[in-house]
């Protein structure tokens, strides 16, 4: 499933191999958005990249690059379920994010 919107200024684009995406986990991407932005105010474009192997344990992958002024933020984790995992690499990416700001200033 592809999917793209205009998100608070944002261009949101989920790339789902082989997913459907559910309403929840979507508002989850919103969210994640959300609280990044809280965090610096140029975010420009998300790309949010997931995919379920035939793994049995950590399955699935989840990859989210944030466009920013200068050299864009990426991070990934894989796990069991997709929310708890964009959850986790939004925090990969605050944390990026601050890092970056705080070179800045």
């Amino acid at each position: 499933m592809v999917y793209t919107e205009n998100y608070n200024g944002v261009k949101l684009d989920v790339q789902a191999v082989d997913i459907d995406i559910s309403e929840n986990t979507k508002e989850v991407i919103h969210e994640a958005i959300d609280k990044m932005s809280r965090h610096t105010r140029d975010i420009n474009f998300v790309d949010v990249y997931m995919k379920d192997e035939p793994h049995p344990v950590n399955s699935k992958t989840v990859r989210i690059r944030v466009g920013v002024p200068g050299e864009d933020a990426f991070a990934d984790d894989a796990g069991e379920h997709f929310d708890p995992l964009i959850r986790s690499v939004t925090e990969k990416l605050i944390k990026q994010l601050e890092q970056k700001k705080a070179k800045q200033n």
